[in-house]
């Protein structure tokens, strides 16, 4: 208990500051600006207020500082099982520096999105956007209001973290044409995502790589039942496997083609994207992985650095992927 208090009195920044012998204001800038005082510093003052009970104002420190703590996360589906790895990632980069993270979900809609933002812009210091459904024009707006990073979103001028399947996806499209399938259907996903727009692309590069006959098949959404309810579609091209968006549509694949008495794989072959539901589907799942959660990370990083006005520039990390083969793709039946 701090000397001269209540007992239900809550520690002050002074109190901090007298224990630790320092200015209040060098208290303040190590919750709020650390980079500007030595290790060795920070670390005693937080342990000091740590032990006495201390813990800042963020209402407080907003007014005086115009920095209130937070940053915006958006994500255009959070049921989307590719998603938790990257909002744990970002979370866990954020509470190390203090920051808590705001989540939104667009549900899809560039409506919604631009909405949650210009709702989160007065409440945070920093916009971290996933797979952005938003024009570039709108992107650059938020942009020019608060310090931005994307994910899987190409935009020059404003930092991002790109998820690149094409080495994946090419990966996939050797792995078919060596088992000696000829015909293959590509099952799209959001027509407005940048992901769906570089996985199909290399999907058809990979088909005149090999000498394959690719059909593309647009689901309604990426999701299980749209998965499911384009089976009839993909049996009508004459193919002998699919590569879908992501695992959650080749999961409904799966299941569409059990509906109809396709068996899987020595019937047809079924890769999938994102390696989020692998290991839990039967057959486990042939597919691309990829690394949301170091996105995640390197996102968060790359906007924590905005905040301490370190200079990143017009900053494009790429992370790489591969096929992981399991039990969903063999060799396609004689005819």
């Amino acid at each position: 208990m701090i000397q001269g208090k209540g007992q239900n009195a809550r520690p002050t920044m002074v109190d901090v500051a007298n224990a630790a012998g320092v200015s209040k204001s060098t208290v303040s800038r190590a919750f709020s600006q650390p980079e500007m005082l030595g290790t060795e510093t920070v670390s005693r003052i937080l342990e000091i207020a740590s032990s006495i009970g201390y813990v800042p104002n963020h209402t407080a420190r907003a007014l005086s500082t115009g920095r209130y703590g937070n940053v915006a996360l958006v994500v255009p589906d959070v049921t989307n099982p590719f998603f938790p790895p990257l909002i744990r990632a970002a979370q866990m980069s954020a509470d190390l520096a203090d920051y808590c993270v705001f989540l939104g979900n667009s549900d899809e809609s560039w409506r919604q999105e631009d909405k949650l933002l210009d709702r989160f812009v007065g409440q945070v210091d920093g916009l971290l956007l996933v797979a952005s459904r938003l024009s570039e024009e709108r992107i650059h707006g938020h942009a020019a209001r608060k310090p931005t990073v994307l994910i899987n979103r190409d935009v020059r001028g404003i930092p991002r973290v790109l998820i690149d399947s094409g080495q994946g996806v090419q990966e996939a499209i050797a792995h078919l044409a060596a088992l000696g399938h000829k015909r293959i259907v590509y099952v799209s996903g959001p027509s407005t995502s940048w992901s769906n727009q570089q996985r199909r692309n290399a999907v058809r590069q990979g088909a005149r790589d090999f000498h394959l006959h690719v059909d593309i098949v647009a689901a309604r959404v990426a999701s299980y039942e749209s998965g499911r309810a384009v089976v009839p579609t993909i049996l009508a091209t004459g193919a002998s496997a699919a590569i879908a968006f992501d695992d959650v549509t080749a999961h409904g694949i799966m299941t569409g083609m059990a509906d109809l008495g396709v068996s899987v794989p020595s019937s047809f072959s079924v890769i999938g994207c994102d390696d989020v539901l692998g290991a839990a589907t039967y057959p486990s799942l042939t597919t691309v992985s990829t690394r949301s959660d170091e996105a995640g990370h390197a996102a968060m990083s790359l906007l924590l650095d905005l905040l301490n006005s370190r200079s990143v520039g017009d900053a494009r990390i790429t992370l790489d992927t591969h096929l992981v083969v399991r039990g969903t793709t063999s060799a396609p039946p004689r005819r």
